[in-house]
């Protein structure tokens, strides 16, 4: 299997992309190409005396698409950006599986216009794995692909979700649940209202609706919503997680009992803290595309790199977007019956 990673996208390209791929390439025994420019990347592998297993393959550009620039002008102003460049590798089936950490915006489009949608679905989506306190995760879906949303589209997460989770994740019979404002059947806007609908008719394990509250404590294996929200209700929990840190560690330096029982409680901490770190989880899968593209975190480092690059793997060994299409075949027959 080969794997492209564009080299050049997120806040800590290159040199902690180039790692993690690395990385990747050692523990998973698969072959890597890397987008970007050529002697910057040469020159990153020689001085941090980075192997590959197989055949490195570097695709060089000097264009890069920031997270600033229209996603669109992926396809346009920016078609030879190492990110485009990634996905036409993907595309003519020089590579098995995309990865970057670059705009999250461009991913999207690089995805849906050059890779392409799976027949039948409405809208590709982005998927992450969200952590709960008994340890394990949960997926939020969407998670920012799309602003708006149709009732429609809603089920077909849903659908995807479940696949995903079966296939990749190991979870038989995975529960799904409606982002909504309360949890009885009648609640939340027209949007809400008919994706209920559709999810409970759905060929999935629909549990009704959940309350954002409910979501960090992990009640069902997929929470589905519209991007907007979706997006908004990631980064809440990101940084409410991030400030929760900062206060406990503020209570612990306030004085020196404080100090001595951070000592007893720290490695139990560092436990906590590693079960919500984004790392150990790797990317966002955009479910509903032809081909396994996988969004990493902006911030990703090596370590991120390396477990999206793994679940990237494990995507395209599964073949969840065949299986996904099969599905919607499925329920589009059903529905004409």
């Amino acid at each position: 299997m080969r794997v492209v990673v564009d080299a050049f996208g997120g806040d800590n390209a290159p040199t902690e992309i180039i790692k993690g791929a690395s990385l990747a390439s050692v523990e998973y025994n698969t072959e890597i190409t890397l987008t970007g420019n050529e002697e910057t990347i040469k020159k990153i592998i020689s001085e941090n005396g980075l192997s590959f297993y197989g055949e490195l393959i570097i695709v060089d550009t000097d264009d890069v698409i920031s997270m600033h620039d229209e996603p669109t002008s992926l396809v346009k102003a920016h078609k030879n950006s190492s990110m485009a460049l990634a996905f036409y590798e993907l595309a003519e089936g020089r590579a098995d599986a995309f990865v970057s950490a670059g705009s999250t915006g461009a991913v999207v489009v690089g995805g849906t216009l050059i890779i392409k949608r799976i027949k039948g679905v409405k809208r590709p989506a982005l998927a992450g794995m969200i952590p709960s306190p008994d340890g394990s995760h949960y997926m939020l879906m969407d998670m920012g692909a799309n602003a708006e949303c149709r009732p429609e589209m809603l089920c077909q997460f849903g659908v995807m979700a479940s696949l995903y989770l079966e296939n990749v994740e190991g979870r038989k019979n995975p529960e799904i649940g409606l982002l909504n404002i309360g949890t009885e059947d009648t609640k939340g806007g027209e949007l809400q209202k008919q994706a209920f609908e559709l999810l409970k008719n759905a060929p999935i394990n629909f549990v009704g609706n959940i309350e954002s509250r409910e979501m960090p404590k992990g009640v069902c294996d997929a929470v589905i919503t519209d991007g907007f929200t979706g997006n908004i209700a990631l980064k809440l929990i990101e940084g409410t997680s991030a400030t929760l840190f900062k206060l406990i560690k503020n209570v612990f330096y306030k004085s020196l009992p404080n100090k001595l029982a951070a000592l007893v409680v720290k490695k139990d901490l560092g436990e906590v803290k590693k079960m919500m770190d984004s790392s150990e989880v790797g990317g966002a899968p955009l479910l509903g595309v032809s081909k396994t593209v996988i969004k990493a975190h902006g911030s990703s480092d090596a370590k991120a790199i390396k477990n999206a690059i793994g679940q990237a793997i494990k995507f395209t060994e599964t073949g969840v977007a065949d299986k996904i299409s099969a599905a919607l075949s499925e329920m589009k027959e059903s529905k004409e019956q």
